[in-house]
């Protein structure tokens, strides 16, 4: 049975009065390392099972396996537990035992052929120089470190506060040296840093290699530190190499220091060998950043060790959270680093094309019509019967007019001047129909459409109407006795103007576009079966710089029409021949231009700018037309747009009490 102090204790208080206390704590000294050795004897280790035992047992218990002579300063007072389930060699033991003294407040400091335990407060009075062989890192130490091209007066601000209060950190100019007095842990920790920030200064651009941290991360941090910096420094310039996994830095050399030395304390290893974070993406999609970066590490090959991870390597995992739009990823640290860097890149504000366009639309059509028609009926007389009839005109023929009339009717006589003269009541009948007409038809599109999309995204703007179009009859039998159920099928299309665009920016203030413009309406013809649309569609990519106006396509159509009817030989009479023949001429033109100008948006307070002129020129219409009021409504008045007002900030959070 292994014996603990608990039961040593109890044996000694039925052997020991109480007046023979001193007797009562050597026997428990003596019992506690005769069992700390015995173990050591049996299980090739020692094995220390102590609860809230005197700090005294456990030098002792030290003394004897380790063989150091320990001188303990009388204020070294405190009780302790260790529990060891596993036996531990000497030296094992001894880094337990200081890290047992540092919990407690105390220090282990070597001098000669003794150690030393006093008070941590001041023991770094009596530290050893740390490059001594076999130091531990709970040890007390004083190291002194020269600097060879930073001034030291510069570096004690920014490096005390990572030594505690119980440390000591100072510097002696004339040699421009440092002397630290600390744990040995972190004495090696800030050596390290002076070696990394001690360089060469002057104006010459610095490149830093980082080791487990992501430059690009390293760099977004930095850069919002010095916005909120207030020391009065100039502002380091810095740049990020991913591909090295660097940062470029040049400026001012007490800047320079100052971020030399924050970076050597963030470019460190974390304490696990692998993770899981959560980074938030601001404008990206989270599902199509995870596609991206699980197809990089599906491509990493085999056994690069360079790449810090093998395909298909299960230890890494990437998930995409919608509703919060975050990835979730599970990697060893420097493939996080380096997932972090391709998604900073990725995750980046998405510029805007604001896109205004301008259909404009001129037609003028001119028509004229000229002709004389005339009927001879004599024969009541024994005169023959002849006359004249073109279907060239507008109006109804002398013939159709004759016909009304003869049944009462009001005749059609049509469009223009339509000017007769007859007889239709004696034994010699006769009519005359003379017809003029001119008409000229002007009309004036125009179309501004105005998109605003995302670059690479597809956007479209439709103003039309949905108009039905028969496509089929059908008759179908419902019943025995044969009753019919008639119906037509109709399809609906958009007709009106439909403006499809795909933003590419290029490198600079240029952006390709990827076009296609429809201008479609609805035309009537008293000849066709259905309606009938008149299309006009561009398709098209061209390159625009941002501000500039391009055409993107014209139509110019003018069609001349003349048309003549006239009796054969007595048509071609000069003066007389106009009796005989009908003319009718059309000339139509049609002048279709498309004007398109990009607008590459890369801020939110262009945006506004932008959205706040449309706004205040459609509050500028809506003003026009109220002050005219609305007709034989006195009391309405038109509908009006609210002012533009600056958006108003909630007030901050004031806690309660």
């Amino acid at each position: 049975m292994e014996l603990n102090e608990g039961h040593i204790r109890a044996l000694v208080m039925m052997t020991i009065k109480p007046n023979r206390r001193l007797w009562l704590v050597v026997l428990s000294v003596t019992l506690l390392s005769t069992m700390a050795l015995g173990k050591a004897a049996e299980d090739g280790g020692v094995r220390l099972n102590l609860t809230d035992a005197d700090i005294t047992a456990l030098i002792n218990t030290v003394a004897e396996v380790t063989g150091r002579r320990f001188v303990v300063d009388p204020r070294v007072r405190a009780k302790v537990t260790v529990i060891s389930p596993r036996p531990m060699a000497a030296d094992e033991l001894y880094e337990v035992f200081l890290s047992v003294l540092q919990v407690h407040g105390f220090a282990a400091v070597p001098s000669g052929p003794v150690t030393k335990i006093v008070p941590e407060l001041i023991a770094k009075q009596l530290g050893t120089d740390a490059s001594a062989a076999n130091v531990g890192n709970d040890r007390i130490v004083t190291r002194v470190i020269p600097v060879e091209h930073v001034p030291v007066a510069q570096l004690v601000p920014i490096l005390r506060p990572l030594i505690p209060q119980t440390g000591h950190f100072g510097a002696y100019p004339p040699t421009n040296m440092l002397i630290i007095s600390d744990r040995a842990a972190n004495v090696e920790r800030l050596s390290r840093i002076v070696e990394r920030i001690d360089r060469a200064g002057g104006d010459e651009l610095e490149v830093i290699r980082l080791q487990h941290a992501s430059a690009t991360e390293l760099v977004r941090v930095l850069q919002s530190l010095q916005e909120t910096d207030e020391t009065g420094l100039a502002p380091v310039r810095l740049a990020a190499d991913a591909r090295s996994n660097s940062i470029l830095m040049s400026g001012d050399e007490a800047a320079r220091l100052r971020l030399r030395t924050i970076i050597a304390h963030l470019d460190t290893p974390l304490a696990h060998g692998g993770d899981t974070r959560v980074i938030y993406l601001r404008y990206s999609k989270a599902e199509e950043v995870a596609k991206v970066l699980q197809g990089i590490v599906k491509s990493l090959p085999e056994g690069d060790t360079t790449k810090l991870a093998a395909k298909g390597d299960s230890a890494i995992g990437i998930q995409a959270h919608k509703a919060t739009n975050s990835l979730l990823i599970s990697a060893p640290p420097k493939v996080q680093a380096e997932l972090e860097g391709v998604i900073r890149q990725l995750d980046v504000r998405r510029a805007q094309v604001l896109i205004e366009a301008a259909i404009a639309e001129v037609s003028m059509d001119q028509a004229a019509e000229l002709g004389m028609q005339w009927a001879v009926d004599a024969t009541g007389s024994g005169i023959a019967t002849g006359g004249t009839s073109f279907s060239a005109g507008s109006g109804s023929s002398l013939a159709g007019i004759i016909g009304s009339l003869s049944q009462q009717q009001l005749p059609d006589i049509g469009d223009g001047l339509s000017l007769a003269i007859g007889d239709l009541a004696g034994g010699l009948q006769f009519a005359t129909l003379v017809r003029a007409l001119a008409s000229d038809t002007d009309t004036n599109i125009l179309s501004t459409p105005t998109l605003v999309t995302l670059d690479n995204e597809k956007a479209q703007i439709t103003v039309a109407q949905n108009v039905p179009f028969i496509t089929g009859q059908f008759t179908t039998n419902v019943s025995a006795g044969g009753q019919l159920n008639p119906f037509q099928t109709v399809q609906r299309k958009d007709v009106g103007l439909i403006l499809t665009v795909t933003p590419h920016i290029n490198e600079g203030n240029s952006v390709m576009l990827e076009i296609r413009q429809e201008v479609s309406n609805i035309s009537s013809d008293a000849q066709a079966v259905d309606l009938i649309t008149n299309k006009r569609v561009i398709e098209t990519t061209v390159m625009a710089d941002t501000g500039k106006l391009i055409v993107l396509g014209g139509l110019i159509d003018e069609q001349v029409s003349e048309v003549e009817q006239r009796i054969p030989l007595l048509g071609s009479i000069p003066i007389i021949g106009e009796l005989f023949r009908y003319r009718t001429s059309s000339n139509q033109k049609t002048n279709l231009m498309v004007f398109l100008r990009p607008h590459i948006i890369r801020e939110g307070e262009a945006m506004a700018g932008y959205a706040n002129s449309k706004y205040s020129y459609i509050r500028a219409a809506q003003l026009a037309q109220r002050a005219d009021g609305i007709g034989l409504l006195p009391n309405a008045k038109a509908p009006l747009l609210p002012p533009l007002k600056r958006p108003v900030l909630p007030p901050p959070f004031q806690p309660d009490g």
